[in-house]
């Protein structure tokens, strides 16, 4: 069964997360490897005592530029490829969506 994983990134950090997805596996379609889909848009989160955030600061409404980014995998490499995102990302809790393709 095959997987899409969607995540979003400061925009800054895009690139370097979509090269660390495809050397996990990700974004793997027939003979073609490094697949993905992309669409920008505005990140809103309000950062509550404890956090660290590595953009804004705790108490304060922030709003970033980021990328959405999509990818294909098989069930095999889900935790390869989430692994890969915990890795590069810069934001301690990234916002990981994992659904069944049918």
């Amino acid at each position: 069964m095959m997987k899409k994983i969607v995540v979003t990134v400061p925009a800054e950090s895009a690139d370097k997360l979509r090269q660390a997805l495809g050397e996990a596996g990700g974004g793997k379609v027939g003979n073609y490897s490094f697949c993905s889909f992309s669409t920008k848009g505005i990140g809103r989160f309000l950062p509550q005592e404890g956090a660290q955030p590595a953009i804004g600061e705790v108490g304060k409404l922030e709003e970033v530029e980021e990328e959405r980014i999509e990818i294909t995998c098989s069930d095999e490499l889900v935790a390869a490829v989430v692994a890969s995102i915990r890795r590069v990302h810069p934001y301690e809790e990234p916002a990981i969506d994992i659904y069944t393709l049918g």
